[in-house]
């Protein structure tokens, strides 16, 4: 039977910020709880509180943020008045926490399972044997093959899906009482993405782990949730049962949030069938040859003889895992990479085999819009510069390309006069928008964005998905959608193709591959879609139809 005990019991608590910021507190005042075998979802905006309530229960705030006020505790005992010395005996041992980003998480210059070894190492007395013992056991608890050849790889060569499960078993190889999972799932594919909430569940009820489940993705949370807490500029503003969140929300900003998630029925869209193709690629392929001195070297087929077309003013989604070969797809396209063999036509002219001086009139005719804009632009040049570089090393001059970039600045929702600020000082879906931007500004013909909304909360994803759909209609663009998200395609995309193993396995229009799909992979897709069959309380967005 579920004890009645929360392992977890935040009250009152309160984390300052450092002055200059946006706001006085983090969080104030929140209380909430967590009890054994218990998954609470922690949802709301970058910005709300999230994270760093997660790292106030660690004891891992930055040395400029502190809280003042509340007590965090973790069965009872106050972690607020713990020392470091005594937080670091506890991390790891009675409390773990699983990251968003494995690959940042881990360490690259370590195995694996050296990494899980060290937690055990650290916290307990086992010798070498028992501890290897143990990596070996957790290894195969989170369910990855072969775990005693997989102990001494190093993290970049496993993929995201078997980091995320290295970095769960390195949590929770000593039992902890309370697992804390900041965003585990964020960066996944839907088929991965469920294996691992189906693990942390499994697990969580086996060892009966109290979870705090921070996440911007209602699909996850009408997933695993036993309870919800919704977050707002640092202060909670509805808590409850998962269901009664879900259905019956009763905060406008929790209906604003729940009404932003993309619904996965496709709106009626007419097909775009009378617009000249603007984009093909025939039998395109690319092999990648891997291996090296120390290691056999052989061939990677990452791409098979793609067919694909779109025409102009039409939206085309690719979707599928990763290692798919969504976005050497979108690489070869874009001549990021040159494909092995087939043709990429835009209008009547095979881009595929130009050279580096034959190509660069082609280059302004496709754009690309990247997952990380913070990435994506140069953290020691303005915005201004950013967007107006392109035309200018394209002959533009200076004066005229600022003022059509205080045009698309106005067009994409940001006021012109924050040309001269850094990517910095602007949030992540606004320095998306700046992306937008900076592509428009070379009026291409094909813009391709490449899982541009994945790491975005649900109301900036929407705007942002608004925003890309309102930009194609206005330049009358062909737009290459790229991403693992489903409702987001099923939401923007006139036509789906959907791709396995290097392979377009399906293609049609979205409402006939979303209500009757015809592939085994497609309708797996679908099956492991998180929140499928969740009713949400409130409508579900939905861009106008066009």
């Amino acid at each position: 039977m579920m004890s009645t005990a929360p392992v977890l019991d935040v009250q009152g608590l309160t984390v300052r910020l450092p002055a200059g910021a946006d706001r006085r507190h983090a969080v104030e005042n929140i209380s909430f709880a967590v009890k054994p075998g218990e998954i609470v979802c922690m949802v709301g905006e970058s910005g709300s509180g999230k994270s760093v309530t997660a790292h106030a229960i660690m004891g891992l705030l930055p040395r400029e943020v502190s809280a003042i006020a509340g007590r965090v505790l973790l069965d009872g005992e106050d972690l607020m008045k713990k020392s470091p010395a005594a937080l670091r005996r506890l991390r790891g041992d009675r409390m773990a926490m699983i990251f968003q980003e494995p690959m940042t998480a881990l360490n690259p210059v370590m195995r694996v399972g050296e990494q899980i070894a060290e937690v055990l190492a650290i916290h307990s007395d086992r010798d070498e044997k028992a501890r290897r013992g143990r990596v070996l056991d957790i290894i195969a608890a989170v369910q990855l093959p072969e775990p005693a050849r997989l102990i001494d790889l190093y993290p970049h060569q496993l993929s995201g899906g078997q980091r995320q499960r290295i970095m769960i078993a390195a949590a929770l190889v000593l039992d902890p009482d309370l697992l804390i999972a900041d965003e585990p799932t964020t960066a996944l594919d839907v088929t991965t993405q469920a294996q691992i909430l189906r693990l942390i569940r499994a697990l969580q009820q086996r060892r009966n782990t109290g979870v705090l489940f921070i996440t911007h993705d209602f699909g996850v949370v009408a997933e695993i949730a036993d309870r919800v807490v919704v977050m707002q500029e640092g202060r909670v503003v509805e808590e409850g049962a998962a269901a009664s969140v879900l259905r019956a929300p009763r905060d406008d900003y929790t209906r604003m949030l729940i009404r932003a998630v993309p619904s996965l029925t496709p709106p009626a869209r007419p097909p775009v069938t009378a617009a000249p193709v603007v984009l093909a690629t025939k039998a395109m392929s690319k092999t990648f040859t891997v291996g090296g001195w120390f290691a056999g070297r052989h061939e990677v087929a990452a791409v098979k003889s793609v067919d694909l077309s779109v025409r102009r003013g039409e939206t085309l989604g690719v979707v599928g895992e990763s290692g798919s070969g969504k976005t050497t797809v979108a690489r070869c396209i874009a001549r990021l990479i040159a494909p092995s063999d087939g043709a990429i036509l835009i209008e009547d002219t095979d881009v595929a085999r130009l050279g580096t001086r034959a190509l660069r009139p082609h280059r302004k005719r496709v754009q690309v819009v990247f997952q990380d804009p913070y990435r994506s632009l140069n953290p020691r040049r303005t915005v201004g510069e950013a967007i107006v570089e392109g035309p200018v090393n394209f002959g533009a001059p200076r004066p005229a390309a600022f003022a059509r970039a205080q045009e698309l600045m106005r067009l994409v929702g940001l006021a012109p006069d924050a040309l001269g600020r850094f990517p910095h000082q602007f949030s992540g879906g606004q320095r998306q928008r700046i992306c937008i931007a900076r592509a428009l500004a070379m009026e291409p013909e094909i813009l391709i964005a490449d899982e541009a909304v994945s790491a975005l909360d649900v109301s900036v994803q929407a705007q942002v998905l608004a925003l890309i759909d309102d930009v194609r209609r206005r330049f009358d663009l062909a737009v290459l959608f790229i991403t693992h998200d489903l409702r987001v395609a099923a939401q923007i995309c006139h036509r789906i193709a959907v791709m396995h193993r290097g392979e377009v396995v399906e293609e049609g229009p979205t409402v006939q591959v979303f209500g009757a799909p015809a592939h085994p992979y497609t309708r797996a897709l679908f099956d492991a879609a998180p929140g499928k069959n969740f009713s949400f309380g409130v409508e579900q967005q939905t861009p106008p139809s066009s």
